[in-house]
């Protein structure tokens, strides 16, 4: 299924986001995640269906000051 990640369209083979965050690379990164501009809990993500055509936004978190 196709989806949107951070604008760009992914083809993935799952709907669990924790999965589609696996299968992207992001497995054991700290990440922030937002669905269809939804915060996404890293508890709920194992939770949370994705469908084709969502707007999914994966945040890494910087070091500055």
């Amino acid at each position: 299924m196709k989806i949107l990640v951070n604008a760009e369209t992914k083809e993935v083979s799952t709907h669990v986001l924790s999965d589609i965050l696996v299968e992207l690379g992001y497995g054991d990164v700290k990440i922030a995640t937002a669905l269809n501009a939804a915060f996404v809990a890293k508890t709920a993500r194992a939770q949370t269906q994705v469908v084709a055509g969502d707007r999914l936004e994966i945040v890494t978190p910087r070091q500055g000051g």
